[in-house]
């Protein structure tokens, strides 16, 4: 059974936060943003340091949803899971929703952001996703391949349509 669950995506905009969330209300399990851990308010980046130990704070709960990338400290969150969801979409797919997220959380707060830290896109962003894509999806071929190796279940969910049809189908005996 899914307990301890991590979630990454090929980039921003690949909807880790969205099916983290809906995942969470599924099993009933706490979702943790690395976003809310990693920024404070006025877009400060919180220290390497304290980064990881709110991480090894939460790897010790029993349950637990994680989602976001942040490849400085996955190592906690690797050795911790026990499953994996890994979604891709394609690059204008991710491009389109970080844009479309701009636009519809203008002078907000996303709850899955960190507090104080309103809604921005600039174009160093935009630059980072396009010229990082395709490099990271290879990357996680590899990082794929080393959790199923590690014997943590992985799923990989390729697309809006998998996405949803995974959500919409799983059926689970919640035990509390």
């Amino acid at each position: 059974m899914m307990k301890r669950i991590l979630v990454i995506g090929v980039s921003a905009g690949a909807g880790k936060s969205t099916f983290a969330r809906r995942l969470g209300e599924k099993l009933g399990i706490e979702v943790i943003h690395l976003d809310a851990l990693f920024w404070k308010p006025g877009w400060k980046e919180a220290s390497l340091e304290e980064f990881r130990a709110s991480q090894m704070e939460v790897v010790q709960k029993d349950t637990w949803i994680m989602e976001g990338n942040y490849s400085n400290s996955i190592d906690i969150r690797e050795a911790a899971a026990d499953t994996v969801f890994y979604l891709e979409l394609p690059l204008l797919v991710c491009l389109y929703r970080v844009v479309k997220r701009r636009i519809l959380n203008h002078g907000k707060t996303r709850p899955d952001m960190g507090k104080g830290c309103e809604e921005k896109l600039d174009f160093k962003f935009l630059k980072f996703i396009v010229s990082t894509y395709h490099s990271r999806k290879k990357k996680m071929v590899e990082r794929i391949e080393s959790y199923k190796q590690m014997g943590k279940t992985v799923i990989v969910l390729k697309g809006r349509k998998q996405i949803n049809a995974f959500l919409k189908n799983m059926t689970f005996v919640i035990y509390k």
